[in-house]
């Protein structure tokens, strides 16, 4: 049972540290701000999930796990919200859509 839980706590943590990449790599590639932003938001909430349901499987049942369960409330709460706002500011700040902001490259 413990080896099964090992391997399952590490599965999570791989699958999130992957998906963390994946969002880190989408933030340098994508073309705009907006494209970026939102792979970095999506990941990031799949990404800390699983990364902290691994450790929590490594933790096991006890006061470690529920701080770890709070930290999780705590971020999968402010993620969104923080995401959302930083869309808005750049929404009435003026930053367009489009590839209009590809850091110079030619279309």
């Amino acid at each position: 049972m413990n080896i099964a839980m090992d391997v399952l706590s590490w599965i999570f943590l791989v699958t999130g540290g992957a998906f963390v990449f994946v969002g880190g790599l989408g933030a340098l590639r994508l073309p705009n701000f907006y494209t970026r932003m939102h792979a970095a938001s999506l990941t990031d909430g799949l990404g800390t999930i699983l990364i902290l349901v691994g450790i929590i499987l490594q933790a096991g049942w006890s006061l470690a796990a529920i701080k770890l369960l709070a930290i999780l409330g705590f971020l999968l709460l402010t993620g969104p919200t923080a995401s959302y706002a930083l869309a808005n500011a750049a929404l009435l700040s003026g930053v367009e859509f489009g590839n209009s902001q590809n850091d110079g490259a030619e279309n």
